[in-house]
């Protein structure tokens, strides 16, 4: 069935995979009580702009020329996701001698500039290192690896494959 799949379903089905996740994520905040770290927002950023890509990706309904370029565009922003989970995973498998509890995301952005702020949330301040919640042995970072990477594959697989030219009349 996958192989069948037109580009503008294949995005939409992307899409709908990070509205999911976002989904997923705001029921363990609000409803299970796990408070985001400034890198899982950072991560949820990363799935939104995921989500969106693959939305507008959808509803352009491109050429190959764009579909390759929608991917690719996917691709690089699930690779940076990607990045921010690995940091994370390193930060909860080797945590810092001094435990951090430090500004949550939004008062360093506010309070700092941009170029001050970003290496303070990859330093891991706040409670990035601390493990809430696991699944399967894996945590909420170590998932996000793989759903990222699942993008990834999308992405790609949007990227390279060759459809069918699409015929008008």
């Amino acid at each position: 069935m996958l192989a069948r799949t037109s580009p503008r379903l294949a995005f939409f089905l992307i899409f709908l995979f990070c509205a999911g996740l976002i989904v997923a994520g705001l029921i363990l905040q609000h409803v299970a009580g796990l408070h985001p770290c400034p890198m899982c927002i950072m991560q949820r950023y990363a799935f939104i702009a995921c989500g969106l890509i693959a939305l507008i990706a959808a509803l352009h309904h491109p050429g190959s020329g764009g579909r390759r370029f929608y991917g690719t565009l996917l691709v690089i922003t699930a690779l940076t996701g990607i990045g921010i989970a690995i940091r994370q995973s390193w930060l909860q498998r080797f945590p810092s001698e001094e435990v951090m509890c430090g500004p949550d995301l939004a008062y360093m952005v506010n309070s700092f500039p941009l170029g001050q702020a970003l290496p303070m949330i990859f330093n891991g301040d706040g409670d990035c290192s601390k493990i809430d919640w696991t699944f399967l042995g894996l945590s909420l970072a170590n998932w996000a690896i793989l759903f990222f990477a699942l993008v990834v594959v999308a992405g790609l697989w949007q990227t390279l494959r060759n459809y069918p030219r699409r015929t008008f009349g």
